[in-house]
């Protein structure tokens, strides 16, 4: 045994025992007597999960206000781009796309109701998905009945704007982010006219009373300034807007058309779905001879402004355009893809001051994009996107996040394009999120670590759209570029 200088014997530190304040020790307490386990602990998890209102981070859905753009009711359930598909799986030859989408939306539905309905049991997610909506809306009876003729005669009563306002309350929501496009004539007219023109000197739209006032409520909606044409490398799309909005068909012009309606929108955040032939680099080429290649169009238009106006770029990468193009009317159309995550991680390596959201199509990226997030802070991964917005891949996908980013991302987006899909997308997708963090929580308490009520909703909080808003917050003004890896030894 050891002595101190004042002659007291002393104990080896592996022998010594901390002497805790009494204030510690009450609190140890309090957490101990608070802690979770067992069917408990199991319950809280699940009732958090069900009750957080959660942040919808990418939707293509728009407010009543913009007219036919909002799509709900059950028709449009039913003629969502899933379950065309799945139709034409089943349906007769002689019911061929042309003739099929020829239809008035009514009949249309007929079509699937009928053959995925009617003449097979509905087991497939999106088919669940319409009777999740049908049951959470309050029409058990006419489900039980198999009454489409009084479904869509309950809808036809409805007012869209109180109908959104339910959907919103059933689904749990905050707010959804809609998907903006100003590349797109039908869209745009919902924000300015027609005629209106951009002033390349104030980088703003020539007359105000050309700006459309906007009426909805915008807590509820907020925007995103979607991109598509400049990762696409698509400049054809690009210089016909720039022309028709009275700007130089040139790079300085594609700056002012984004800051133009930047101001415009106020979106959260850019952002664009990069084709499945996508390339960031000196390997990249024009896609016409004249044309800027989709490096030159990021490095020089979309990531300065993404600067300037320190706006987000968050990235869908994976989808396949156009697989089959006879189901394109419905946008069924798209495929997926193994997506190549090197342009993705350049773009984080290059530009650490701006902030990244990503998500992957592809069941094959996922765990190699969750390694990326983890070695960038300027990266935020978001959703199961489309195809991965299944029980199974949620549950697969969810799963390896929390292992290796713990609450650090954004677990689910739905993607939806029907109001209603709320209901059953976000239903469902809780139910499976829950149980992942069951499963992981009772290891915490297996390890003899307190789990609270307290903690549990804290947590889930940051799942459900808490991590995305912190991710967004972040300032990254001063951050500095990472050095590429080394070369490979010869």
């Amino acid at each position: 045994v050891a002595s101190d200088l004042s002659g007291q014997s002393q104990l080896p530190r592996r022998h010594r025992v901390t002497v805790m304040e009494p204030a510690q020790k009450v609190q140890r307490l309090d957490q101990a007597a608070a802690s979770l386990h067992g069917d408990e602990l199991a319950t809280a998890v699940r009732d958090a999960v069900a009750n957080t209102t959660a942040i919808d981070v990418h939707t293509h859905l728009f407010p009543g206000q913009h007219g036919s753009l909002l799509l709900w009711g059950i028709d449009e359930l039913l003629t969502y781009h899933y379950l065309v598909s799945e139709m034409f799986m089943v349906a007769p030859p002689e019911l061929t796309h042309e003739s099929f989408f020829a239809l008035p939306k009514s009949q249309q539905a007929d079509h699937v109701w009928k053959h995925l309905f009617m003449e097979r049991s509905p087991l497939s997610e999106a088919q669940l998905g319409v009777l999740t909506c049908l049951k959470q809306l309050g029409l058990s009876d006419l489900m039980l009945r198999k009454d489409l003729a009084a479904i869509r005669a309950w809808f036809a009563e409805q007012d869209p704007l109180k109908h959104t306002s339910r959907v919103f309350e059933l689904a749990n929501l905050k707010y959804v982010i809609m998907t903006n496009i100003p590349f797109d004539e039908k869209e745009a007219a919902c924000w300015v006219k027609p005629e209106a023109k951009i002033d390349p000197t104030d980088h703003t739209f020539s007359e105000q009373d050309q700006i459309l006032k906007q009426d909805f409520c915008a807590s509820r909606f907020k925007t995103a300034l979607r991109i598509d044409p400049i990762l696409k490398g698509d400049w054809g799309t690009i210089s016909a807007c720039l022309r028709a909005r009275g700007l130089p068909e040139t790079l300085d012009g594609a700056r002012t058309f984004l800051r133009a309606w930047a101001k415009v929108y106020l979106p959260e955040y850019m952002m664009a779905s990069t084709p499945a032939d996508f390339v960031y680099g000196e390997s990249d080429a024009p896609r016409q001879p004249g044309w800027p290649s989709a490096t030159k169009l990021i490095d020089e238009v979309m990531v300065p402004v993404a600067e300037e106006l320190q706006l987000p770029l968050a990235l869908k990468l994976g989808a396949k355009r156009g697989m089959n193009p006879a189901l394109n009317p419905c946008g069924g159309g798209d495929g997926v893809c193994i997506a190549d995550v090197t342009p993705l991680e350049e773009l984080c390596r290059r530009c650490p001051r701006v902030k990244f959201l990503a998500t992957f199509l592809c069941r094959v990226n996922q765990h190699e994009v969750c390694v990326l997030a983890q070695k960038f802070r300027n990266l935020h991964i978001y959703g199961c996107w489309w195809y991965c917005n299944n029980p199974s891949m949620i549950d697969e996908i969810t799963k390896m996040r929390v292992e290796m980013l713990g609450t650090a991302f954004t677990a689910q987006h739905s993607d939806s394009r029907v109001m209603d899909q709320l209901i059953y997308k976000w239903n469902h997708s809780r139910r499976v999120i829950a149980d992942v963090l069951v499963r992981q929580y009772m290891l915490l308490d297996s390890r003899g670590w307190p789990v609270t009520d307290e903690d549990i909703k804290r947590d889930v909080k940051r799942l459900l759209g808490g991590s995305y808003e912190e991710f967004m917050a972040k300032d990254l003004s001063k951050a500095d570029a990472v050095a590429p890896p080394p070369p490979p030894p010869p």
